[in-house]
């Protein structure tokens, strides 16, 4: 279990710019709220960020998109990296630059591209070193936000969801061991692919981020709902009649007594607790 002193936002995407349903070819873009917030976190307009491309198929044009969306803000200390390989990740002009920064943001795509190309090289331990060590902020649009967590869904059809084995998971950063996060998560209908990845991993916490809807996240635990849609919490410790250890793959799976949360903006909540705070009532977790 990392101990971070640094702030994690991983945030659910947003297609109003985009360029078609499959989100490896959208150009996800963040509302001005929740930038907004990213750039606060982060110490103001004169901060150093950096924008990493990996896992989007068109990058220049992220890349771009995001450089507008920064200097909105009047952000015009900016960079953005798209790294292809593990050795653009070994770079020292590269490492230099994530260093000095005080945000380092990953653009959504394929999350999958992220572990591929930057997972175990010293940009990674790097990024976890800042992390640790704090004050720095890490944030994630969709598949950078689904990337954070040790266990990553890797894909997985909506349709087929809850039909064992549907869903695939992978080891993601590893920012975040206490949890699973799946993005997009209203406007696709995921909850199917994240009660499957629950029923997969009972002792962590599931968390949906809808469109346009984040989390500030401090020391790795305490979380706060950004933004202007909802976060679903789905704790699985209660679970009873879960078979998924016994059932063949492409069996129709049963579950019952997952218990769910819906959050919205400025609510809380403790991952390792399992607490919540409602505004303004204040509920715990059922123990």
């Amino acid at each position: 279990m990392l101990e971070l002193k640094g702030t994690l936002i991983p945030i659910g995407g947003n297609e109003d710019k985009g360029m078609g349903e499959n989100e490896m070819y959208t150009l996800d873009f963040i509302e001005e709220g929740i930038l907004a917030r990213v750039v606060k976190e982060s110490g103001g307009p004169e901060s150093n960020i950096v924008v990493i491309t990996s896992a989007s198929s068109i990058p220049q044009e992220v890349g771009e998109n995001y450089l507008n969306a920064f200097s909105k803000l009047s952000c015009h200390n900016v960079k953005v990296l798209d790294i292809r390989k593990k050795s653009e990740a070994e770079s020292k002009a590269n490492l230099e630059l994530i260093s000095h920064a005080q945000c380092v943001m990953f653009s959504g795509g394929d999350q999958s591209k992220i572990v591929k190309y930057i997972g175990g090289t010293k940009m990674h331990e790097l990024l976890t070193k800042r992390l640790i060590e704090g004050p720095f902020v890490l944030a994630g649009t969709s598949a950078g936000a689904m990337s954070m967590s040790h266990e990553m869904i890797a894909g997985g059809s909506v349709s087929e969801a809850l039909y064992k084995g549907n869903v695939l998971l992978a080891k993601g950063m590893s920012y975040l061991d206490h949890v699973i996060i799946d993005t997009h998560f209203i406007q696709r209908g995921r909850f199917g692919r994240l009660a499957e990845s629950m029923a997969q991993f009972p002792k962590l916490l599931g968390i949906g981020l809808a469109e346009d809807t984040g989390l500030v996240i401090r020391k790795g635990n305490d979380c706060e709902v950004i933004g202007s849609g909802m976060v679903i919490l789905f704790d699985p410790r209660h679970l009873t009649h879960n078979r998924f250890m016994d059932l063949q793959a492409g069996t129709p799976m049963s579950l019952s007594n997952l218990t769910t949360h819906i959050l919205a903006v400025g609510d809380r909540f403790k991952i390792r607790e399992r607490s919540l705070k409602i505004m303004p009532l204040e509920a715990a977790f059922v123990h």
